[in-house]
């Protein structure tokens, strides 16, 4: 380490550690066109909790920063450590919001939409029942999750159905963005 930036420090470190020391950034979480993030108000008492999910009425979801008419909700349990990656709905148009209701989730998505001005970026979430957030992926984002140590409940809604019989459900190797998605941090 040099002198220059050792006089930055107000404490000297012996010099095996100075030179191996390295100090954290925080950027902003890299923005995806379409993708917003919004949290739920979990409600707790001595009871239990309570929460909204989602409010309805005729042009579809109410209080959103988008559009989205449901017409498909279901459920994912995700073992422990389980990969689910990636999906891409491209047939047709399907949009998406997400929600953990227990367990942890590590959630990756990447702009693949040709055009868009946020092609390529890869953006990190981990979503959690311990603090609801709704995730709205739209088409064209390729989207995988990892669940935790415990495993994973997903309420998802669509604005499309799923067909078995021709199903909108591309897939992409879940190492497609590098294995190093799904690595732990280990700090």
């Amino acid at each position: 380490m040099s002198a220059k930036v050792e006089e930055q420090h107000r404490i000297r470190l012996e010099a095996p550690y100075a030179e191996a020391l390295k100090f954290e950034t925080y950027p902003a979480a890299p923005q995806i066109e379409g993708v917003w993030v919004q949290a739920l108000k979990k409600n707790r008492s001595e009871n239990g909790a309570f929460m909204e999910y989602l409010r309805l009425d005729e042009n579809g979801v109410q209080d959103l920063p988008g559009r989205l008419v449901p017409r498909q909700i279901s459920v994912s349990w995700a073992a422990p450590g389980r990969i689910n990656a990636f999906h891409i709905h491209v047939k047709e148009e399907q949009n998406e919001l997400w929600c953990v209701l227990q367990g942890q989730l590590t959630i990756w998505l990447v702009d693949c939409r040709a055009g868009s001005p946020t092609v390529g970026i890869r953006r990190k979430l981990v979503l959690s029942g311990e603090q609801p957030m709704l995730v709205h992926i739209p088409s064209g984002v390729a989207h995988g999750y990892q669940a935790g140590d415990q495993g994973a409940t997903l309420l998802y809604t669509m604005d499309a159905q799923f067909n078995i019989s021709d199903p909108n459900e591309g897939r992409l190797p879940w190492n497609f963005f590098g294995e190093d998605l799904w690595a732990e941090d280990r700090g």
